[in-house]
């Protein structure tokens, strides 16, 4: 790869110069930038910033490259794309956005520039690995075309140990992206109908969920369950929201879609409330929201429940939302039967 200057959407692909220095310095200082890039020196000085924009940014050619990221009206710094050489035809693409820059598309552009420009040179994989606790790469990795592969145990080094990635892959020939999703976005980041509010669960709401009957005894497991929300759902795997009341925003409890794979149009919902909220409509008004957006704006064709049978309180909020009682699963071993619910697509 020996191009000086690769043009994306919005954005220009360039080599360093002496004159990036500050701008590498201010953006690598930048507590976002150190979370997710712990290989970065901290902090990281004039001279770091100096050698990269010299020396390190050359290093990984030829097999490679390390491209700065400009604006192409200033040619401004604006973020960081490089490829590394893995092995024979297959590389691993890799990014940093500077925060002025950020939630404009710029990474997206850029990975998919250089994604499209390695492929043209000879590339025949390209790979890309992002934090599940980083739902922004995530997104870029979903916007540039890339395809989930799984998940690396132990594949990221942090100081102190190592963290699980997502594995992320493009193959020459696979369309240039977004990537479907089967579970989109909420409309307008959010469901409610005036008196509960249903949001996308956050690392921050752990404290709240510990607070529910039906959380992890360990309260770090309940901290990993928040802060991977986005993950899962943009894996297509499962939903994870919080329930608060409108009026006073207070935290009600969580609701939730998990796909039933192998039939990913299929998927069991689930609400949980804190006991003071039980009794007062939240659960029925949590469950229509959710099953309303559920079956007309996803994938999604068919939704199901299974509710314990003495669990009066739960049978009457599916039915209220116009579930069907389908049956009963009968249980061994001292555990509760289960009545099994279904709700269909309109139309279905």
């Amino acid at each position: 790869m020996r191009a000086d200057s690769i043009e994306g959407t919005g954005v220009r692909l360039r080599r360093y110069r002496a004159a990036d220095a500050g701008a590498v310095r201010a953006a690598c200082n930048d507590p976002l930038t150190q979370r997710f890039l712990p290989a970065l020196p901290r902090p990281y000085t004039e001279a770091d910033a100096q050698r990269w924009v010299t020396e390190g940014a050359a290093a990984a050619f030829p097999s490679g490259g390390n491209f700065a990221i400009a604006d192409p009206g200033t040619d401004a710094l604006i973020g960081s794309v490089g490829l590394l050489y893995v092995q024979e035809n297959v590389g691993s693409i890799g990014y940093w956005i500077a925060p002025q820059a950020r939630g404009r598309g710029v990474a997206t552009a850029a990975a998919r520039a250089l994604t499209e420009y390695a492929f043209t040179a000879g590339y025949a994989r390209i790979e890309l690995r992002t934090e599940l606790e980083n739902a922004a790469s995530q997104r870029v990795a979903l916007g540039a075309g890339y395809t989930r592969e799984g998940v690396g145990r132990a594949a990221g080094a942090r100081p102190g140990g190592r963290d699980d990635l997502i594995v992320w892959a493009r193959v020459a020939g696979d369309p240039p992206g977004p990537t479907p999703r089967h579970l989109p976005d909420l409309p307008g980041g959010e469901l409610t109908d005036g008196v509960v509010r249903l949001t996308p669960m956050r690392a921050a709401d752990a404290p709240a969920v510990q607070l529910l009957p039906c959380a992890p005894a360990a309260p770090e497991e309940t901290v990993r369950y928040c802060a991977h929300a986005d993950a899962a759902w943009l894996a297509d795997q499962e939903i994870r929201l919080t329930i608060r009341d409108v009026a006073t925003g207070a935290f009600a409890g969580r609701a939730g879609l998990t796909v039933r794979h192998p039939d990913p149009t299929q998927a069991e919902i689930d609400c949980r409330l804190i006991p003071a909220r039980q009794g007062h409509g939240y659960a029925t008004r949590a469950v229509k929201l959710l099953c309303g957006w559920a079956l007309t704006g996803t994938a999604l064709e068919r939704l199901v429940a299974g509710v314990p049978t003495p669990d009066l309180a739960a049978q009457r909020v599916l039915e209220r939302s116009g579930f069907v009682r389908e049956g009963q699963e009968r249980r061994t071993g001292g555990r509760t039967d289960l009545y099994r619910y279904a709700l269909l697509r309109p139309g279905s």
